[in-house]
């Protein structure tokens, strides 16, 4: 947030410059850390600080007159300057009245002054317009290895003094005008080897900071104030000399952001612990997958009627029977009533969806106590929605209000069922990139089912292979998965065996790199159940495979 006004008294702790008012109209110190609303704001301070405005250009001769002389150059004693320092920067002083910073040309000629009087009102007297940095003309190229920049003339010289009068310090004339200041003075700045930047910590010059680094990409260094430190001044009228020291010393080269050094990572790598990984269900997936991550995004693919949503559901049982942490269900294209059966007959090892069904009170119940009633499942009321703001917000309130950490999404492809008139490719690419965005940001496990296109040869539903290149709509969505899973099963193959069983191929793999055919799952209708087979295992005397 761009700050109104900075370096102002704050109204609730003695400090005389830790105060920012925003553009917003709130305020914050960063001596107290009093945060102030901007009602608050309006009634504790009278006046505005207003931005130095010039006056029209006068004779400098009429400047230098003001306050002149030996006696011109006194100590700033709330600010424990030292008369040494002032008059190294040659600052006037009108006790109780004015303090002068004078501002020079390229020819080190006096051009203007700023002048800050009683209540930080700040007015130019010269021509500014041509100024250089202040405290430029004091210090040559040939001063130092290395130049410290600051956000205000007070910083400037407290730096030079904190640094014991030894290195070379100046100020830009405010935040706002900090990377136009230097650009006009490149060649000045350039010529040192070391930049170090030494702005305020708040926002503005935080976004200072950054945009004058970018000038110096090979010079320039970033100062870290301490905590509770706003800016050069603090330290010094804080008596924590030594503390400034150290951290100007250790300020850190500027680099944009996302550049990492390899050889930073050693102990990052060294310590981080294995991986956590959710064991799956199914032996032969696993050896694959090595299991579920939390911050991962999976993606199930399949034609229709190969049972994903019945998948989905083996695995929300499977993670409720495996771990503490809470599931959440969105499942778009069934009601309510549907879902919250369809993980109740997991539990009762009955098809309870069909009338022909049998279950005794005392099994329902015991059933829903299991499953449902173990209050692991939060559902989202998805049926009808096809809105992504709404299916994140609903992502987001499942993790963070309800904890949960692993959520299914049923499908996909819902998302975009409004886009007739519009670029589903795009629609599908964006989607996807916010998903596997909120499963980082989120530390959780997306679990979500992703409609196939028909393929070229043998259907999905008669046993076709599935390939990632088959995803309905875009390559985004396997691009930015970390596992897909294809389901396959021959629905119209005479033997029921065959009918019934569904293969799991890993087309995708970001974690280990192992795809291929995997597990195979057997329906039992009687159970409801998918449960790994190997053919010998198989009973040949089975029913139709449905989809639930």
């Amino acid at each position: 947030m761009n700050t109104k006004e900075s370096h102002i008294s704050c109204p609730v702790c003695p400090s005389s410059d830790a105060f920012t008012i925003y553009e917003d109209g709130h305020g914050h110190c960063f001596s107290c850390l009093t945060t102030l609303t901007k009602g608050d704001v309006d009634r504790m301070f009278d006046n505005i600080i207003q931005e130095p405005q010039p006056t029209e250009d006068i004779s400098m001769s009429q400047v230098d007159a003001v306050g002149k002389g030996r006696d011109g150059h006194q100590p700033i004693d709330d600010r424990k300057l030292s008369f040494a320092t002032v008059k190294k920067f040659n600052v006037t002083v009108e006790q109780g009245v004015a303090q002068y910073y004078p501002y020079y040309d390229s020819d080190r000629n006096h051009v203007a002054n700023k002048v800050r009087r009683a209540g930080k009102q700040f007015t130019w007297e010269g021509t500014p317009k041509v100024a250089t940095l202040f405290g430029q003309h004091v210090f040559g190229k040939e001063s130092a290895k290395g130049i410290t920049i600051t956000e205000g003339e007070l910083d400037a010289m407290a730096c030079y003094q904190l640094l014991g009068s030894r290195y070379p310090a100046v100020s830009v004339h405010n935040a706002q005008s900090a990377k136009k200041n230097c650009q006009q003075n490149y060649k000045y700045l350039d010529s040192f080897k070391e930049i170090v930047i030494c702005f305020d910590n708040d926002e503005a010059g935080k976004k200072a900071s950054e945009e004058v680094s970018r000038l110096f990409p090979n010079k320039a260094k970033v100062m870290i104030h301490s905590n509770g430190m706003k800016d050069a001044c603090d330290y010094l009228m804080a008596d924590r000399d030594e503390e400034f020291r150290n951290a100007w010393f250790g300020a850190e080269r500027y680099t944009p952001s996302g550049i990492v050094s390899g050889k930073s990572l050693y102990s990052r790598l060294k310590n981080k612990k294995k991986p956590d990984c959710l064991a799956l269900p199914w032996t032969a997936l696993q050896d694959l997958t090595y299991g579920l991550r939390l911050g991962e995004m999976w993606t199930i693919t399949a034609g229709s009627g190969m049972g994903k949503t019945q998948v989905l559901r083996e695995l929300a049982y499977h993670i409720q029977n495996s771990c503490n942490d809470k599931i959440g269900m969105m499942f778009f294209e069934e009601t309510l009533d549907d879902s919250g059966r369809g993980i109740i007959s997991l539990g009762a090892n009955k098809p309870l969806h069909l009338p022909t069904t049998e279950v005794t009170e005392e099994e329902f119940d015991e059933a829903f106590k299991i499953t449902l009633g173990s209050d692991k499942y939060h559902f989202f009321d998805a049926m009808g929605i096809n809105e992504l703001d709404k299916v994140e917000e609903a992502i987001r309130y499942l993790a963070q209000a309800e904890e949960c950490r692993y959520i299914f999404l049923d499908h996909i492809s819902i998302l975009v069922s409004d886009q007739s008139q519009g670029d589903e490719r795009k629609a599908l690419d964006a989607i996807a990139h916010s998903l596997r965005h909120l499963c980082q940001e989120l530390n959780i496990w997306l679990g979500m089912v992703s409609h196939s296109k028909r393929p070229t040869g043998k259907s999905h539903e008669e046993g076709g292979q599935t390939s990632l290149s088959e995803l309905r709509g875009t390559a985004g969505i396997g691009q930015l998965s970390n596992m897909v899973l294809g389901l396959e099963r021959d629905g119209q193959n005479p033997d029921p065996t065959v009918r019934n069983t569904t293969l799991i191929r890993v087309l995708k793999n970001r974690f280990s790199g192992l795809t291929g055919p995997s597990t195979s799952l057997y329906y039992d209708r009687n159970t409801s159940r998918l449960t790994e087979v190997f053919p010998d295992e198989v009973d040949e005397d089975v029913e139709d495979f449905e989809e639930l």
